[in-house]
């Protein structure tokens, strides 16, 4: 599809450079989207007022400056970008103008930036031309980073959308400022406010569109994923929100995080990873469970890493976040409908998604988050024998067993007995830091009418050291070994293989996606070839 719009732009653009006597334009405004991937350093501080740090998001033109701010006294995110003086600011306006007549940029919802970048600089040094603008190098590229910014980019918060250390971007109206959710500092202001009702109505139509949906006054409320994957929520009317328009943007990962990478994080331990990773290769039923933001999806994408490669996956999710290195993987996702009322034109659910799945013979399903009727069929596919493993929100397994007997979901507790795991994802600061933590590991055991559950807990992190404790007792081994017929000495021999293993991964400092998922497929293949190669038996 792209290369057919490319091709049209092209021609496009050929007849318009034959209009002008062929003169052909050198582009020289580069951005090296690779280097906005880099490991940034922070600083080791306790003390916020100390710090004063800054890092590049678009090199050479945009910066992030974390500050303390005396006045408020917090720290703040500040957007460093290229200064303009009043005849490049002039010159801005005329040229986006320009652009807009010139041009049609409503098709920049496509992934290949660079190639938009070279089109749309092409078209300005048209522009140039014909409004007789000389500008200097200097002001030539600042003037195309804005041009940039604000046409294929999302406007002021484009470097924001490039730093990797972000997780939420959120607006709460006009003329409030813009928070962010950083992932070494938390909640921090930023210094972007939009103090204009039309711009910020005119960017939140922007999000829209870009997420193929449609907002206005009768559809004031949009929920969609951009195409880099980033998940919009967005109000559009001061009916709904008395500010005015808002968006909040939560940004994911480009690459999904391993397991090593949890590992490297401190969200989890070795004995922890082994004790999972036999689970998923046996079959168990698992659930992600914790407050928003706590690191489930994180977390669960991590788990699918351990299913067996020839086993066959269905993932279900009302907007795109699970992503694996797994050939037989099947990914499903929700689609909104069109029209009012309850029954929308070609609405599928995750509820549909989730019944269908049964005649796509999954070995495991994975469901991104449930909330109501899917939760009833997802129970019945673990009694049928189909492994699973989901997310939902809730603090802790009396408030999950609570949700999953009560409406809108109404299991009975031999249905709820059928998960074998929970998982319990935490959201804390460790010596200043933000950081997420598996704080427990809980299997369930009995479930009564009442409501309260019977757990053994093998695994618990405690948060005065910040060590995870582990008590060598697993009733769910104790499930595998009567399932696949081993003894449960050999089943904790194979647990220790597998934790030295990770544990020379890490050693080694392999956290890379690909190249963690490679070594976890081989070793189902041929353990001791892997083992030989970590050196772990001669």
């Amino acid at each position: 599809m792209f290369e057919k719009l490319n091709e049209q732009l092209n021609q496009l653009f050929k007849k318009k450079e034959a209009v002008k006597e062929g003169k052909k334009e050198e582009t020289v405004f580069k951005i090296d989207f690779s280097s906005n991937q880099k490991t940034v350093n922070f600083p080791e501080s306790e003390d916020k007022s100390k710090i004063d740090f800054r890092y590049p998001l678009i090199i050479p033109y945009a910066y992030s400056h974390i500050v303390w701010d005396e006045v408020q006294s917090e720290l703040i995110y500040k957007i460093e970008e290229p200064i303009l003086d009043q005849r490049e600011k002039e010159t801005l306006v005329m040229l986006e103008q320009g652009v807009k007549e010139f041009i049609n940029m409503s098709f920049i919802a496509v992934k290949e930036k660079e190639t938009l970048i070279e089109f749309l600089e092409k078209n300005v040094q048209v522009l140039l031309r014909e409004l007789n603008i000389d500008l200097d190098k200097n002001s030539y590229l600042k003037i195309m980073y804005y041009i940039y910014r604000d046409f294929i980019g999302l406007n002021k918060i484009e470097p924001l959308m490039n730093d990797i250390y972000i997780e939420d971007i959120e607006c709460n109206g006009k003329n409030s400022p813009v928070y962010i959710v950083h992932r070494r500092y938390g909640n921090i202001r930023t210094n972007i406010v939009y103090k204009d009702f039309d711009e910020l109505t005119s960017f939140v139509e922007k999000l829209a569109q870009k997420c193929g949906r449609f907002i206005s006054y009768s559809t004031p409320i949009v929920d969609g994923v951009l195409p880099s994957g980033d998940r919009v929520n967005a109000t559009y009317t001061e009916d709904v929100s008395s500010k005015g328009p808002t968006f909040t943007l939560r940004k994911f990962s480009r690459e999904p995080w391993s397991p090593m990478k949890l590992m490297q994080a401190g969200s989890i331990s070795p004995e922890i990873l082994a004790y999972l990773w036999l689970l998923v290769e046996n079959g168990s039923n698992i659930l992600v469970v914790g407050g928003t933001g706590s690191g489930k999806t994180s977390f669960i994408n991590g788990l699918a890493f351990f299913i067996p490669p020839e086993d066959r996956i269905v993932s279900i999710e009302d907007s795109r976040e699970i992503r694996l290195e797994h050939e037989n993987w099947l990914p499903s996702v929700a689609r909104a409908g069109i029209g009012a009322g309850e029954e929308k034109a070609g609405e599928v659910t995750m509820f549909d998604l989730l019944r269908s799945s049964f005649r796509q013979r999954p070995d495991y399903i994975i469901v991104g988050e449930i909330r109501g009727q899917e939760a009833n069929v997802l129970f019945q596919a673990m009694a049928a024998g189909h492994a699973s493993m989901a997310t939902m929100h809730a603090n802790d397994v009396k408030t999950v067993i609570r949700r999953l007997q009560t409406p809108p979901i109404n299991l009975s507790p031999s249905l709820v007995e059928i998960l074998d795991v929970i998982c319990l994802m935490t959201f804390a600061k460790i010596k200043g830091a933000d950081r997420r933590k598996l704080s427990a590991i809980q299997e369930i055991l009995s479930v009564s009418e009442g409501g309260n559950a019977v757990v053994n807990v093998p695994f618990k992190w405690d948060p005065m050291n910040d060590v995870f404790l582990f008590k060598k007792q697993s009733n769910i081994f104790d499930k595998i070994v009567i399932k696949k017929g081993i003894s449960i000495d050999r089943l904790w021999k194979e647990f220790d293989i597998r934790k030295k293993l990770l544990i020379e991964m890490y050693r080694k400092k392999i956290f890379e996606f690909s190249e963690v998922q490679k070594i976890i497929h081989a070793y189902y293949r041929t353990p001791q070839k892997v083992l030989k190669e970590f050196g772990l038996i001669k």
